[in-house]
């Protein structure tokens, strides 16, 4: 027996339609379709299907209400149990109160099978794509941005920075540093890219990983530095500011006792006999108290202020740029504007009195200056290398080194800004270093469009080598975190069809493998829904008996 899919028979239904509307009988319709009679009358008979629409109903049945019916379905489970990180009963509940449920099958069994299908097809389609954006690719030098996650498995995560496309996002028994080579070399094969830097936290093993097994410099994440310093100082300055603060409050106090000691004492009518007591000295001396307190109350504000101050100098100073003329910093004006965030810290630590745990902390961060120096180093000699394979003439080098590049390296930084002003300073600024370029007059203008782009394309890639963070690992664990809360275990399969680098686009409309790769792909979602099977119609429902009470007497 020839069994038809939902599609299959919709079409016939169709053509039958019209054939029986032009006068041919049921016999002969039949025949020409290949079923039997009995089958085709089963097929025009109307089916119930509660309260939707009859009009609904009827189209439900045609081919396009079947595809229709089909990519909804689909969409529903694609963006609320991959996108929307929820369950499969989600899905069933969104059935049940769209009124859909009447034209698919809206069981937990049902919906688990498609859920299954979908994820299988969906990682399928993204290997496809992978290997056919890899076909002809122009080699890329990479920088990779890598992390360990925990739910509770162990997951191996890296990136791209740049892009955003995740590279590699796998359980392993281990994070040692030959689990990551090995893992990394897997995920590389097949790409013609070359890992120059590895962007992660000071974990000992992916040190190794990165400086021994791959030989490439390591570019420290600045966060990490940033945080035990707020670790070290935060607290313990907050603390004495609230001491302060209550010193004050309690000297303040005293002060009015005695005020109003003197006041009570001068009430009195008549007054006691004798020497009155030192209302003066004791006033002095409360007002004294006040004062100091204050002053101390203020010191504690000071010191916490300025921690913070310093704090976010390490992360302004961090530039192999300045951020205020858009000029190159070599390594030792950041040496300099480091060594004197310690300076003033380690001063802070000593007027603090601040715990051995809290210098510890703060000699920590400062181990990792030399690394921080290293990465400028590494910057401006693989930017030097780069241009000078470009062989330009000594003015556009210069052109190229000294403007363009500082320009894209500053509107990157201004992106990431999270306040509106120094985002419309550091545009401003990148702005006047573009302006002499974009003149007719200036050499630039001079060359072919394609070679403008190709020069505007390296020193994008030159701006992009910079990195000092690992925050995107970081957003994906904690995207990864979300799933893994509503489900408590992520299967390989799972999590292989979470890593979507081929359908979530920024702003500017395009996915992380568009950006990683150069070149547009075919929709991730329209190509996984041609290997989708068709949902399956609802099961006839059985009406089941009333249950008897228990306490039912029994026939005598």
């Amino acid at each position: 027996m020839i069994r038809r899919s939902r599609l299959e028979r919709a079409e016939q239904l169709g053509a039958a339609s019209v054939r029986l509307a032009a006068g041919q009988t049921q016999r002969q319709v039949a025949a020409e379709l290949g079923v039997a009679r009995s089958t085709l009358q089963d097929w025009r008979k109307p089916e119930a299907v509660g309260a939707a629409p009859a009009v609904l109903a009827a189209w439900m049945e045609t081919p396009e209400g079947v595809r229709w019916l089909h990519q909804l379905v689909l969409a529903a489970h694609f963006s609320i149990t991959l996108q929307g990180a929820a369950g499969i009963r989600v899905v069933c509940q969104f059935l049940e109160l769209s009124g859909l449920s009447a034209f698919v099958g809206a069981s937990y069994g049902t919906q688990q099978g498609l859920n299954a299908a979908l994820e299988e097809a969906l990682v399928a389609v993204a290997e496809e794509q992978r290997a056919a954006l890899a076909r002809g690719m122009p080699h890329r030098d990479l920088t990779v941005c890598e992390d360990e996650t925990f739910h509770p498995q162990m997951g191996l995560v890296a990136l791209e920075p740049v892009s955003g496309f995740l590279l590699l996002e796998q359980y392993a028994a281990d994070r040692q540093a030959a689990t990551w080579t090995q893992a990394l070399q897997e995920a590389l094969v097949g790409l013609d890219v070359a890992v120059i830097q590895g962007t992660s936290d000071e974990a000992g093993a992916l040190h190794r990983h990165v400086e021994v097994d791959l030989g490439v410099h390591h570019s420290p994440d600045l966060f990490p530095g940033q945080h035990e310093v707020s670790k070290a100082t935060s607290l313990s300055l907050a603390r004495q500011v609230r001491q302060a603060a209550a010193t004050v409050v309690a000297a303040q106090q005293a002060w009015a006792v005695e005020r109003a000691a003197q006041q009570a004492y001068e009430n009195q009518s008549p007054r006691p006999r004798g020497r009155p007591p030192a209302f003066a000295a004791r006033i002095h001396a409360a007002v004294s108290e006040v004062v100091q307190a204050e002053i101390a109350h203020t010191q504690a504000q000071a010191r916490q202020c300025e921690a913070r101050e310093l704090v976010r100098e390490m992360g302004i100073g961090y530039h192999p740029y300045d951020l205020e003329r858009g000029q190159a910093q070599p390594v030792e004006p950041v040496a300099q504007r480091l060594n004197d965030v310690w300076t003033q810290l380690g001063r802070i630590a000593a007027a603090a009195e601040l715990p051995t745990r809290a210098r510890e902390r703060l000699a920590k961060a400062q181990r990792l200056t030399t690394q921080l120096l290293a990465t400028i180093t590494f910057f401006f000699a693989t930017l030097q290398v780069q241009v000078e394979a470009l062989a330009l003439p000594p003015n556009l080098e210069r052109a190229l080194v000294e403007q363009l590049i500082p320009a894209l390296y500053l509107e990157r930084v201004a992106a990431r800004s999270t306040h509106a002003e120094p985002r419309h300073r550091l545009r401003a600024l990148s702005h006047q270093l573009l302006e002499p370029l974009r003149h007719g007059d200036h050499p630039l203008q001079a060359l072919p469009s394609a070679e403008r782009a190709r020069l505007e394309h390296v020193a994008g890639e030159c701006a992009d080598r910079f990195q000092r963070s690992s925050s995107g690992v970081e957003g994906r664990n904690g995207q990864l975190a979300l799933h893994h809360q509503g489900r408590h275990r992520l299967s390989d399969r799972k999590l292989a069809a979470l890593t979507d680098n081929y359908h979530i686009r920024r702003a500017d409309g395009t996915t992380a493998a568009e950006r990683f790769f150069g070149r547009a792909h075919e929709t991730l979602f329209t190509q996984a829904l041609q290997r989708m099977p068709l949902p399956p119609r609802p099961a006839r429902r059985r009406l089941r008996p009333p249950k008897p009470p228990y306490l039912m007497p029994l026939a005598a």
